[in-house]
């Protein structure tokens, strides 16, 4: 399942957080995350993926319950080549208990958090190869959604359990004024 603002909000920079209980197991891929507003799918007017941005504000593996990954893809950092970092819990996993993914994004930044504690900033000086730019200056629109299957997170397995939920307590967005 996915639900998207696209076509009725986008937004800037500030502050993104959501409060979620993720579901797990193998194959099980939830995600909280942006497109850069002018994304075009098809031949719909717009610019294709990667070229118009894609933040990750939260990705998880069910088959890695205690982590949780925060990336971005661009040009010439997209897709395998992301950049981003990853937290892992102390103890238990992310489907035992809600918490709280977010971003702080400023002009030439973007840091992510979980339940408060910091894992990752990114700039523009990180982008991997030359030829790459930043393009993360211009409004996005939200999606939250589960997937099934994939190459990251391989497909289901015979200890996969069906039916699987992404339970989304709030989701907040701040913009300075």
């Amino acid at each position: 399942g996915r639900i998207k603002s696209k076509g009725k909000q986008e937004f800037g920079y500030g502050k993104i957080s959501a409060r979620i209980k993720l579901p797990t197991g193998q194959g099980i891929w939830p995600a909280f995350w942006t497109l850069g507003g002018n994304f075009t799918a098809g031949s719909e007017p717009g610019v294709p993926w990667p070229y118009c941005g894609e933040i990750d504000i939260m990705e998880h593996i069910g088959s890695i319950p205690d982590t949780s990954y925060g990336t971005i893809h661009g040009p010439g950092y997209s897709a395998g080549n992301s950049i981003g970092d990853s937290y892992t819990l102390g103890s238990g996993s992310f489907s035992d208990d809600f918490h709280v993914f977010e971003i702080e994004w400023e002009f030439e930044s973007i840091k992510w958090y979980v339940d408060g504690n910091l894992f990752n900033t990114l700039t523009p000086d990180d982008l991997p190869l030359e030829e790459s730019y930043w393009v993360f200056d211009h409004n996005f629109f939200l999606l939250l959604n589960v997937a099934v299957g994939g190459q990251w997170p391989g497909p289901p397995d015979g200890t996969t359990v069906f039916p699987q939920q992404m339970q989304v307590d709030w989701v907040r967005v701040y913009q300075r004024q």
